[in-house]
């Protein structure tokens, strides 16, 4: 017989505890299963992440990433403080390496403000005082309050919250779902919910698609390889960024520090065919490959991004001497290093919609009957977790 539960939950990773923890802190009372295809929580994005604890002035203020990553910044550090986890309050520079890019940085000193972030735009005349390694043109971006610290433990966290609030989670689970008698069920009847959230990450549209529900995406996966040194090695104080692409979503090359001593350079933004493609060999299927496709193909065909740019710069980064080549762009002796190392890839699975070509740059979250799907959650999905979880909470009872 499936299990009877109030609300099922598709994925384990901080959006999926996140929401799970909401749910309960509105009502104890309800019966909240996660269900976990992995035999363990954070394999993934959740897990895998830099563990930046960003501020929130790169999102448009109209931006859902805008609305919850200032508080969610606030509020990881008091489940942080609550659970002993160290938070490294870093803060990050963001330099400017031409005039074009100190034009933009007015732009993203502007969303800051309104989204009511701590940042200023200092001369570069100070930039020593702030981080000495670190090189610029004219002014730079200061954000006092971005800070890193440990995603698997953070995860550690939700999950005993979750489960102390009365919380169940699953694991091996696999879900499927479809619709049947004007209600989303669970097709392997495994369970019997009455409220459905598929938080699945990578694999969300997926599972959404089944419903009849995201169908107007594709989802293309990229994979962040970062390189890494001890600290000693190049003793950077600060996160050092440069300002983002105008049309891009990605942050270019930057260096993050870590809560035990490295320094990381990158991410590459490869464009890959499995969504959960760690090697070049395995973690992808047939379907991933035909997802890849249909996503790639409307941007080439779009011009919302210059697709053609993304490719030239990204792939080169995989050689470690041209990331590295990169990087010195922004902290030159970063050439001095001799000693780096490859930390294990990420994915940021990327929802392109397909007949405009544009790659999705907000959380997306959809709904049918009594099923709801978070299509797009990443950066700063981490870092807006827990309010982000009740504002899907705040849905699921509208």
């Amino acid at each position: 017989m499936p299990t009877k539960c109030d609300v099922l939950i598709i994925g384990g990773g901080v959006v999926g505890l996140s929401t799970g923890i909401a749910i309960l802190e509105g009502n104890p009372s309800l019966k909240v299963i996660i269900a976990e295809k992995e035999s363990r929580l954070a394999l993934h994005a959740s897990g895998r992440n830099s563990g930046v604890l960003h501020a929130g002035f790169y999102y448009s203020p109209d931006s859902l990433k805008a609305k919850f990553c200032r508080d969610g910044n606030r509020e990881l550090r008091i489940l942080a403080k609550k659970y002993s986890i160290p938070v490294r309050e870093v803060g990050k520079v963001v330099v400017v390496r031409n005039e074009d890019e100190n034009n933009r940085l007015e732009t993203l000193f502007e969303r800051g403000v309104k989204n009511l972030v701590d940042i200023e735009i200092l001369d570069a005349s100070v930039l020593n005082k702030y981080e000495p390694l670190a090189i610029t043109h004219e002014r730079f971006l200061w954000s006092p309050t971005t800070a890193v610290s440990d995603p698997i433990a953070i995860i550690d966290a939700m999950r005993l919250e979750f489960e102390l609030l009365g919380g169940s989670i699953r694991h091996n689970t696999k879900i499927s779902l479809t619709e049947i008698n004007n209600e989303i069920i669970d097709s392997s009847h495994q369970f019997d919910a009455t409220k459905i959230i598929n938080a699945a990450g990578a694999q969300a549209d997926r599972i959404s698609r089944a419903v009849g529900v995201g169908t107007g995406y594709a989802m293309l996966p990229f994979m962040g390889v970062y390189r890494a040194t001890q600290e000693k090695n190049l003793p950077l104080q600060r996160l050092v960024y440069p300002v983002p692409h105008p049309i891009n979503p990605f942050l270019g090359v930057h260096f993050t520090l870590t809560l035990d001593h490295k320094v990381k350079i990158g991410p590459t933004a490869i464009p890959i065919a499995g969504r959960e493609q760690y090697s070049f060999l395995s973690g992808w299927s047939g379907s991933d490959i035909a997802q890849s496709f249909k996503g790639m193909s409307s941007l080439i065909r779009g011009d919302a991004h210059d697709f053609g740019k993304i490719i030239r710069s990204e792939w080169p980064k995989v050689i470690q001497s041209l990331l590295v080549k990169e990087s010195l762009e922004l902290v030159p002796t970063a050439n001095q290093v001799h000693e780096w190392y490859k930390k294990p890839p990420g994915i940021r699975a990327q929802l392109v919609h397909v007949s405009t070509g544009k790659l999705e740059q907000d959380f997306v979250v959809s709904r049918k009957l009594n099923s709801t799907h978070i299509l797009n959650a990443v950066s700063p999905g981490w870092t807006s977790a827990l309010p982000f979880g009740r504002y899907v909470k705040n849905l699921i009872n509208s």
